[in-house]
């Protein structure tokens, strides 16, 4: 399984103020130190990574973060990607710098991995041509062990 690969979700190709400004949005420091942190990362954050790391380097309350994240998501410049449970996990969104691409959550460490587009392969045109709707958002992960926890078992 997965480790942490560098992938198409390290970003050193975007301009956030652009990506920002191309939503609609102002290009305040705090939405801009949000956007830096998730796509500098080569996976998928939670909201207490963020704000853990956001506070190092200047005081935010938690619910500013949360409140920038979900505009993020509303505006699709950041990507909300699902746990199976209550939590969730921020990557950025796909766009000319960021292929949409799966997922693997480990369910005993909780940590969530990118995998490359290619991992998983999905006939989308098939899909859109059999389904009676309009698709908004497609998103895959798989669930299962990550290699550190199963060494740990042995």
């Amino acid at each position: 399984m997965p480790e942490n690969k560098k992938d198409n979700s390290m970003c050193i190709h975007c301009n956030y103020s652009q990506l920002l400004e191309d939503a609609g949005l102002p290009a305040t420091p705090n939405r801009l130190r949000v956007l830096e942190i998730i796509g500098n990362n080569s996976f998928p954050l939670s909201v207490a990574d963020i704000h853990e790391t956001l506070e190092r380097s200047c005081p935010v309350n938690r619910t500013t973060v949360y409140r920038i994240l979900d505009l993020l998501v509303e505006k699709q410049v950041v990507a909300r990607i699902a746990t199976g449970g209550r939590a969730a996990y921020y990557g950025m969104a796909p766009n000319e710098q960021h292929q949409a691409h799966p997922h693997f959550y480990c369910t005993q460490c909780g940590r969530m991995d990118c995998l490359t587009p290619e991992t998983v392969n999905i006939d989308f045109h098939a899909f859109e041509n059999t389904f009676p709707g309009r698709i908004d958002k497609f998103e895959v992960r798989l669930d299962g062990i990550c290699r550190n926890c199963l060494k740990k078992r042995e």
